[in-house]
């Protein structure tokens, strides 16, 4: 297993850290939130997908046009003016950005205009040195990078349609087509690269700052990517599309307890023969990428590796879909080939069967413990793999995830009999002003290698800082961190608990 000692890491996303511009960024306060890791005894930061968002879907880290892009909005504006590709007049701004809250379009509009003036003084002014690091990157990033400058250029290109209502010749990448209409959009195109190149450098001597200060980054990757990304429209081949380039079969998940007819995810599900016969290298270079980008990766929706649920495309609920086989043993052994102390958490919440357990436990990867989870006041409650009592060392303990509420909101909602159970089994009396203190000492106290804590649940915030309410499409994944908010007195406990629990 990869984490070999107990340690303990706070969930925090960039978009949610403080920053002057209206989201969270790799500038300033990301290295000064590193900081205050050390210091509180933290050995991991636990993130979000990197990738792109778009407002058309939500602005979901988890559903991007690219596997392999970073997101633009994260590039810090101060290190730019560090690097002498702004100048500090540049930053004043009159826009009221709001502390609490990301406003995905206001914040979009401001900083691709100040990330344009970026890239025209990059163009006009700046040293050769400068540019010859963008040229060994577009060399390091050839597998993805002129795909994705070429989809995203296009698309503005083509008013923004998706990929399959483009020209004929573009659509089905005749190779002269896209040759002359990148030369046509190359000024689009390499302001495309030059946001990719800007985002890799700011992110690289974060990562390595962090790990200086003895901070290993916890990255996420999705199992499926978007239909109208530059992953499909560059590997047709590698989907279930017809011969027009739409889908003929989505992903999804079955009719459950919480929905009669399912959830339609509507991403494109995967052609696993074409893969194979490439020895799933699109999946091997994926992985890849992201463990260059963090020390641990979680694997998304895991148990889609050993099967998924494939509904026709033409289908307007997930009723009819079936369940479909994965070649998740195969990918899983050649990435231990690669990396043989597997660095790969496994996402393993939800219904997950049999099949699923045998192959995490074949390549024995932590799975996922989720505290809220644990306290329903039934008969049954004691027997939940998620009551500490019955926790295992090979595991991530969480108070909860990005997916959950906070525990004072779960607090404040929870029926009776699930509070009766928590005060008995903590031995406290469950208030709202200490649920979150008990949750994170119980977490702590877990036998569980490694206890992750989103940064909510450490400062004790409500259901307005959860980060996403699956199921809903709006609202999510704007809570930020406010100036100040995560203080010494945070820091101090957080270190007394690593301490007195040895992680």
């Amino acid at each position: 297993m990869i984490i070999e000692k107990r340690s303990a890491g706070i969930l925090l996303h960039i978009t949610s850290l403080p920053s002057p511009f209206g989201i969270g960024d790799l500038g300033p306060e990301a290295y000064a939130f590193a900081d205050q890791l050390q210091e509180a005894g933290q050995r991991y930061w636990q993130i979000l997908p990197l990738n792109p968002t778009e407002e058309g879907y939500g602005n979901s880290p988890y559903s991007s046009h690219s596997a392999f892009a970073g997101n633009p909005l994260l590039i810090s504006p101060e290190l730019l003016v560090k690097e002498g590709l702004l100048h500090d007049r540049d930053l004043e701004h009159d826009e009221q950005f709001d502390d609490a809250r990301v406003d995905f379009a206001k914040v979009s509009k401001y900083k691709l205009n100040l990330l344009q003036q970026a890239y025209n003084n990059f163009s006009d002014e700046l040293p050769d040195k400068l540019w010859k690091d963008f040229a060994d990157f577009q060399k390091e990033h050839k597998l993805w990078l002129q795909d994705f400058a070429h989809f995203v250029a296009f698309k503005k290109n083509y008013e923004h349609k998706s990929w399959v209502e483009w020209p004929e010749k573009i659509k089905q990448r005749d190779k002269q087509a896209i040759n002359e209409l990148a030369e046509e959009l190359s000024e689009e195109v390499e302001f495309e690269m030059f946001l990719q190149f800007i985002f890799y450098r700011q992110w690289e001597k974060l990562k390595q700052y962090c790990n200086s200060k003895g901070i290993t980054f916890f990255g996420d990757m999705p199992f499926y990517v978007s239909h109208d990304s530059a992953d499909v429209w560059s590997h047709p081949q590698l989907f279930k599309l017809d011969e027009e380039g739409k889908s003929t079969a989505v992903s999804g998940v079955p009719p459950d307890f919480f929905s009669e007819t399912g959830q339609l995810w509507g991403t494109p599900v995967y052609d696993w023969e074409a893969l194979a016969k490439q020895k799933y290298g699109w999946w091997i270079d994926r992985i890849d990428h992201n463990l260059l980008l963090f020390g641990v990766l979680r694997l998304d929706h895991f148990r889609a590796f050993s099967a998924y649920w494939e509904v026709p495309a033409s289908d307007e609920t997930a009723v009819n879909g079936e369940w479909k086989q994965s070649p998740g043993h195969e990918i899983l052994s050649l990435v231990q080939e690669k990396y043989p102390k597997m660095p790969i958490i496994a996402e393993d919440l939800g219904e997950i069967d049999q099949p699923v357990r045998d192959l995490i436990k074949e390549f024995d990867l932590p799975g996922m413990l989720v505290l809220l989870f644990a306290f329903v006041g039934d008969e049954k409650a004691f027997e939940s793999s998620f009551m500490p009592h019955n926790h295992t060392r090979k595991s991530i303990v969480y108070t909860g995830t990005h997916d959950n509420s906070t525990v004072l909101a779960w607090y404040k909602d929870a029926d009776k009999k699930d509070l009766e159970l928590l005060s008995k089994y903590s031995l406290h009396k469950i208030t709202e002003d200490n649920v979150h203190k008990v949750m994170v000492w119980m977490a702590y106290m877990s036998v569980a290698q490694l206890a992750v804590v989103p940064v909510q649940d450490v400062l004790g915030l409500g259901k307005d800082a959860t980060m996403n309410k699956p199921s809903t499409s709006s609202g999510n994944w704007e809570w930020r961190l406010q100036p100040g908010q995560f203080t010494k007195e945070h820091v101090q406990e957080l270190k007394e608990m690593t301490e007195l629990f040895g992680r």
